[in-house]
């Protein structure tokens, strides 16, 4: 239920052929065909007319954006020595003491 079978689509396809007629469904499909072509032709133009474009431009300077002070300085990535624990302060609770 709800879906098309063989018999449908067939029976769709000779009611079409009946209203607009052979000579009429292929002129149509004919019309489709040229608008395609166009639309490439069109397309292949538009690209060929950006590259013309670009060619004939002078090409512009990068500018580079002006660096931050931070920007400048290296990261000192060296690794340092442990630092002694402090000895006037009283060592962290052990968590398995009140066992």
């Amino acid at each position: 239920m709800g879906g098309f079978s063989l018999w449908h689509i067939l029976i769709f396809a000779i009611i079409l052929l009946l209203l607009f007629g052979g000579n009429r469904f292929s002129a149509m499909m004919g019309d489709v065909a040229k608008g395609l072509k166009s639309f490439k032709a069109g397309m292949a133009d538009e690209d060929e007319q950006r590259r013309n474009d670009a060619a004939q431009r002078p090409a512009e300077p990068r500018q580079i954006p002006p660096q931050k002070p931070y920007d400048t300085q290296p990261i000192d990535i060296t690794p340092r020595e442990p630092r002694p624990a402090d000895p006037a302060a009283p060592p962290p609770p052990r968590d398995d003491s009140a066992l």
